[in-house]
């Protein structure tokens, strides 16, 4: 099945770069471009890609916003940007985001992501993630009473998603089959009144589920 991609990025020569990576495998279709936010939202409005693939610092509408807007439709969207400051990365993942990246992956890299996302998965680059932990050490606090209901095994495939591993990597790490970690999930979900698995990964750090030491 093709992925349908829209791409929004205020600097021309990276739009193209983006478009060129992704349109390359065969099996992503980038349908539209955007350079800027207030475009991005349009065009994802008319367009209705799987993926947006979305600039944090854009004119007319910031990346953040243009998000917000973008996943109350229903679009996933995939952040990448030479910004990696931590507040960007909590505003995003707030924002409904499934996953941030910095500019500096490698084609095989976005181009995994943009499949991991249209799959339903989050995804976040391991550095980002091992920053937001240092960062959050000191804040993290007590298990809520959330935590008391789920088993020993939804707490570690918790404790997993919430360190950006997706469910065949979950499954391989605990030896079970990948629909049972999407059932898994789907509990967590329902246990913790939460939406989708990027809200499971801000629970997670916020939580004190994971912390510095378990990445």
């Amino acid at each position: 099945m093709t992925i349908r991609v829209l791409v929004a990025d205020d600097q021309p020569l990276m739009l193209g770069a983006l478009s060129m990576c992704l349109a390359a495998p065969g099996d992503i279709e980038v349908v539209g471009e955007a350079s800027d936010g207030a475009q991005a939202v349009e065009q994802a409005r008319r367009l209705q890609p799987d993926v947006v693939v979305m600039d944090v610092r854009m004119p007319s509408l910031s990346g953040i916003d243009a998000t917000r807007l973008v996943t109350a439709l229903s679009i996933r969207v995939l952040i990448v940007t030479t910004f990696d400051l931590d507040e960007y990365v909590v505003e995003a993942l707030r924002a409904g985001a499934s996953g941030f990246l910095l500019k500096d992956v490698t084609p095989d890299e976005l181009v995994h992501a943009v499949r991991v996302i249209a799959d339903g998965e989050a995804l976040l680059a391991p550095a980002v993630t091992r920053r937001l932990l240092d960062r959050y050490a000191n804040r993290l606090p007590s298990p809520s009473a959330l935590l008391d209901s789920l088993t020993t095994r939804e707490q570690r495939v918790l404790e997993l998603v919430g360190l950006g591993l997706s469910n065949a990597e979950i499954g391989q790490t605990l030896h079970i089959a990948g629909s049972s970690v999407k059932t898994h999930v789907g509990h967590l979900l329902a246990k913790l009144g939460l939406t989708d698995r990027v809200h499971l990964v801000i629970f997670a750090y916020e939580h004190g589920v994971i912390s510095p030491h378990t990445v």
